[in-house]
């Protein structure tokens, strides 16, 4: 029996309708058409399923979409505005912070929540509140670096004209 759903998602109201078992990732991807929001495990272990909850860093593959009633909820393809990449996504491009690109939404969009709750971080914090997110290509070393340079970007409000969603 569906249920039906109304959320923000990415600024714009959506009504839907759900099964009661459908995950938030599921709808996100499967319904709404939002694929950067990757899965991974499917047990909040890896992190590619990161979207934001009300601004919060949630794992959508751990979260009911009917959960989401009445929320907002922002996914990757929710960052970049006007055809500007958001800081985090432009950092990420120039530090090269990624491989594949698989974890990469997911480590945006928790990159981007770290940034915002916490304006003076470090590499060690960074790598501390990120070990969450998995990446089976890279050692870190870039993503820390992309997510320093992100913060300081989201700082002073700097973007990159772009139109690629990374």
């Amino acid at each position: 029996m569906a249920i039906s759903i109304s959320l923000t998602v990415n600024g714009s109201p959506v009504t839907a309708n759900v099964e009661p078992h459908t995950l938030l990732v599921q709808f996100l991807r499967e319904q709404l058409r939002l694929t950067g929001t990757h899965v991974g495990c499917d047990t909040a272990q890896c992190g590619a399923c990161t979207v934001h909850l009300n601004g919060r860093a949630i794992k959508s593959c751990n979260i009911l979409a009917v959960q989401a009633e009445g929320q907002q909820v922002t996914t990757i393809e929710g960052l970049a505005k006007n055809g500007e990449l958001h800081p985090m996504q432009a950092a990420f491009r120039e530090c090269h912070g990624l491989q594949c690109g698989f974890c990469t939404p997911g480590m945006v969009m928790s990159a981007t929540a770290l940034a915002d709750a916490n304006p003076n971080l470090t590499e060690e914090h960074v790598r501390e509140q990120l070990d969450g997110n998995l990446c089976r290509c890279t050692g870190y070393h870039n993503i820390v670096k992309a997510v320093m340079q992100g913060a300081d970007g989201m700082k002073s409000g700097a973007s990159s004209k772009a139109t690629t969603t990374v």
